[in-house]
């Protein structure tokens, strides 16, 4: 991965999360736009680019088997998490006591997120990733200050957070190329689950993030913004290998 990658896949969390001690009032509507932005655009890039890119294969006929179960394996890990991967930010009062089950299957989302990256390391994908991890590490530290995590304990946390996303494509990369145990054979199979994880993330975002499912015209042209610019890459992409 080159260096601004993964740059920009760790700031944009582990900033993200930092933000948490300059807001002083409530950015609840700015969030709101930021989520659905990066919820239209990580929804177009996964049917643009790795629905068609998982399907190519002599086992293609399973693919959808492995969304589905990505797409049920997300609405588990939300148990623990309690939508924290949109952006939601729920009120605890658990005295001083870690969150275990939220910082744990946070963790594994990330790191499921950043493994599509080692197959063709779509730059789209990158950004999409970034953009949805914001409001994430954002809500991450939130929970973290209301259990009285100490700021230097939840910097760490935050790191910790931030690296799962690089360390998924690592991984990831190791298995497509068989540098670990020879299993570039099941390289489809694991993105689609991960397929399965982002058009789960990715329509929640969208439906949920708005009253009664209505959408106003900000939101709208937030949505549109991002699908637009998921289209743009597909094209210039596209141009450019032919």
């Amino acid at each position: 991965m080159e260096i601004w990658k993964f740059l920009i896949l760790f700031f944009s969390a582990f900033l993200g999360g930092l933000s948490i001690f300059l807001v002083k009032n409530d950015k609840s509507q700015l969030l709101k736009l930021i989520l659905s932005f990066s919820g239209s655009y990580l929804f177009a890039i996964t049917v643009l680019h790795l629905i068609p890119d998982a399907y190519h294969g002599s086992d293609s006929h399973e693919i959808g088997i492995y969304i589905l179960i990505g797409f049920l394996f997300q609405v588990f890990l939300e148990q623990f998490s309690e939508g924290i991967e949109h952006g939601h930010i729920h009120k605890h009062h658990h005295g001083s006591a870690f969150p275990y089950g939220i910082m744990i299957s946070l963790c594994l989302h990330a790191f499921l997120e950043g493994m599509p990256l080692a197959k063709d390391q779509h730059n789209e994908l990158i950004f999409g990733i970034s953009l949805h991890h914001i409001p994430a590490a954002f809500a991450l530290a939130s929970i973290l200050l209301q259990n009285n995590i100490k700021k230097f304990s939840l910097l760490i946390f935050l790191a910790v957070f931030a690296i799962m996303a690089p360390l998924g494509y690592w991984v990831s990369l190791g298995l497509s190329n068989g540098s670990l145990g020879g299993v570039e054979a099941y390289f489809n199979k694991i993105m689609g689950i991960v397929i399965g994880i982002f058009l789960h993330i990715s329509t929640t975002i969208l439906f949920e993030s708005s009253a009664d499912h209505k959408i106003n015209k900000r939101k709208m042209l937030a949505v549109l913004l991002g699908i637009a610019i998921a289209l743009i890459g597909f094209y210039a992409g596209n141009t450019h290998s032919h």
